[in-house]
């Protein structure tokens, strides 16, 4: 008997079992209820895969602020590209969350693919319009009003970054389908591909001599992004072959209308919520020592979000396990211990000479930048902790599939947000940099209390 024979066989017996269980009353086993362990279990691959990507920021940062004309690369880094190329590929941010969701058979599964190709083509064609066209001087020049110093740079490091948007919608797309069926290591296997590329390349260029900071980082992070792409579809070929084409089709099978409904709300949460890079870098150019404070950002930022990296991965845990009996307990406790966790380590690094060892040694900066840090860096101790709170009940949302909560949470933390940086400009605050962690503190707490709200109606 060949060997799809055989499978078809064993399929039909467990129908037959199914069916005969049904007909004599025999009741199906009770799932086991969650436990921490598998909680766990599905969290630290995914959370090893947001470290491994959170600390791309910092590498970037240590190899351009060894380079020549550091702070303007380092400025023209943080305050321009990396906001500009956030905030276009934001609408597909969100397809990891979809995916994990809908990619449960073979039809959406094929469905949302194309969705997600045509996407990334739309969100490319948009990105090079922004770094190759006169849209770059009329709309970001405008709106983020960047010192003169570093308008050439952003330029270059925006066209060498063509390829993220794509890239980015297209690893998500597979990374979600890994964690529809339970291949969450697969994941961070990926981010480690896209670490090792990364890292290649900029020892390579800082060796050569050859290129500007601007030109070494972008190529790095495209190039490591390119490296993900690859090793999520490799790692998905698996699954397409097997458990995705065994899996039921669902009675109502994915369709635009359905998928709009669900997903548009999640685009615009991201899209919402990337908008404060972009803002926040205006907001910086417009106050006191706007070079200096852009050229610090990049590095500080990138500390904040690799502290809080655990907490992100949490939302698709969340997403992927609070249907199970007994999930909502449990989840709350690892949820208490993540937050703790993540803020602690970021206060231990404001309170002892980490602080030095980390800004001033690894990063390279200045003995004046590293004193600016010191000062500004306790205003975002909380910003882990709500990252990991604003993940879980943004899961749980999810999982219900009322998605519009979410969004409704992101306009109120923009518009806190907004808020915040409009005053600092306004009052012309120093240090600015203690402004933008205000802000986005603040906003986060707001939102995480919408959310709240919004999950206690789900009773």
């Amino acid at each position: 008997m060949t060997k799809s024979v055989k499978e078809e066989a064993r399929k039909t017996t467990g129908r037959t079992e199914a069916v005969v269980d049904e007909v004599i009353g025999v009741e199906p086993s009770e799932p086991p209820a969650l436990r921490m362990r598998d909680v766990f279990r599905s969290w630290w691959p995914l959370a090893a895969s947001w470290l491994l990507m959170a600390s791309e920021p910092t590498l970037i940062g240590a190899f351009v602020s060894r380079l020549p004309n550091a702070d303007i690369h380092l400025a023209a880094w943080g305050g321009i590209v990396f906001p500009v190329a956030l905030l276009v590929e934001a609408p597909i941010i969100m397809m990891l969350a979809a995916s994990t969701v809908l990619s449960r058979d073979w039809a959406s599964f094929v469905w949302l693919r194309r969705a997600t190709t045509w996407s990334g083509i739309a969100l490319t064609i948009v990105h090079a319009l922004l770094a190759f066209t006169p849209l770059y001087d009329h709309v970001v020049v405008a709106a983020i009003g960047p010192p003169e110093e570093i308008i050439e740079a952003g330029r270059l490091g925006l066209r060498l970054l063509l390829p993220w948007s794509w890239a980015i919608a297209d690893r998500r797309f597979h990374q979600g389908l890994l964690i529809a069926f339970g291949r969450s290591r697969s994941v961070g296997l990926g981010t480690a591909v896209r670490l090792v590329v990364t890292i290649g390349t900029l020892f390579a260029c800082y060796l050569s001599g050859a290129l500007s900071g601007i030109a070494v980082a972008g190529l790095a992070v495209s190039l490591g992004v390119i490296g993900e792409v690859i090793a999520a579809r490799v790692s998905s070929r698996g699954v397409m072959r097997g458990p995705l084409r065994e899996a039921v089709a669902p009675v109502d099978p994915l369709r635009l209308g359905r998928f709009v409904g669900f997903y548009l709300p999640l685009a615009l949460t991201p899209l919402l919520t990337l908008a404060t890079q972009p803002i926040g870098s205006a907001s910086l150019s417009r106050m006191p020592d706007s070079l200096g404070a852009l050229a610090i950002w990049p590095i500080l930022n990138g500390l904040v979000f690799l502290s809080g990296a655990a907490g992100v991965a949490y939302n698709e845990v969340v997403v992927h396990l609070a249907g199970q009996r007994g999930a909502r307990p449990v989840l709350r406790r690892f949820l208490m211990i993540l937050a703790v966790g993540s803020s602690a380590l970021l206060l231990l690094i404001a309170a002892t000479p980490l602080l030095d060892a980390y800004f001033g040694g690894f990063s390279d900066l200045r003995d004046d930048q590293v004193e600016i840090v010191r000062r500004v860096l306790w205003f975002a101790i909380p910003m882990p902790a709500l990252t990991a709170l604003r993940s879980h009940l943004q899961g749980l949302l999810v999982h219900a599939r009322r998605t519009r909560g979410v969004t409704e949470a992101v306009v109120v933390f923009l518009s806190v947000a907004v808020v915040v940086l409009v005053g600092g400009v306004y009052g012309q605050w120093d240090p600015s940099l203690a402004v933008i962690l205000t802000a986005l503190v603040l906003g986060s707490a707001a939102q995480c209390a919408w959310l709240g709200w919004r999950v206690r109606a789900l009773g």
